[in-house]
């Protein structure tokens, strides 16, 4: 069905019409729905999937900081823009652009979480990868409040808040 692609390398989209992967999750983070591309990009068969925490494709060049930032986001209510770096079953990895959105019942409580992500451009992840390399390594050093600290700064000084920076790349 796809190219197998060697640990660590790249994953390339396919070519046609399916370009949206798609995900919902419980409150949780347990995935309760995906679509035939996010089964395509992450090389897990659909059984592999559901049910399982949606981290199970996390890589670990991923800063944790986006991520807490991520959930602080949905969990008060919001949507988030964020670029992600997700590993496949068999180790290669692939980037998107994920719009993550609370899901809500008829009482406006949160119910679940619906994402919908996309190819990201080369010239944003020009941006992002090394961004994400410097989060990375303060993390390492110092923990999530370093990295915080350089992305804080980094926003105040670009003057935008973390979604602005994102959709401006």
């Amino acid at each position: 069905m796809y190219k197998r692609v060697p640990k660590n390398e790249e994953i390339h989209y396919p070519d046609g019409n399916l370009n949206i992967i798609v995900s919902k999750t419980d409150l949780k983070g347990r995935i309760t729905y995906c679509n035939e591309l996010f089964i395509y990009m992450s090389r897990f068969e659909e059984r592999e999937l559901l049910g399982q925490p949606h981290n199970i494709i996390r890589h670990p060049d991923m800063p944790r900081i986006i991520f807490k930032l991520l959930w602080k986001t949905i969990q008060s209510g919001n949507e988030i823009n964020a670029y992600v770096k997700n590993m496949a079953k068999d180790g290669a990895y692939y980037w998107v652009i994920a719009n993550v959105t609370p899901s809500f019942d008829k009482n406006d409580k949160i119910i679940g979480y619906f994402s919908v992500r996309r190819k990201p451009t080369q010239e944003a992840l020009s941006v992002i990868e090394p961004l994400y390399r410097d989060l990375l390594a303060l993390e390492k050093r110092g923990g999530m409040e370093a990295s915080k600290a350089h992305l804080d700064k980094l926003l105040k000084e670009k003057e935008l808040t973390y979604e602005e920076f994102i959709l401006s790349l």
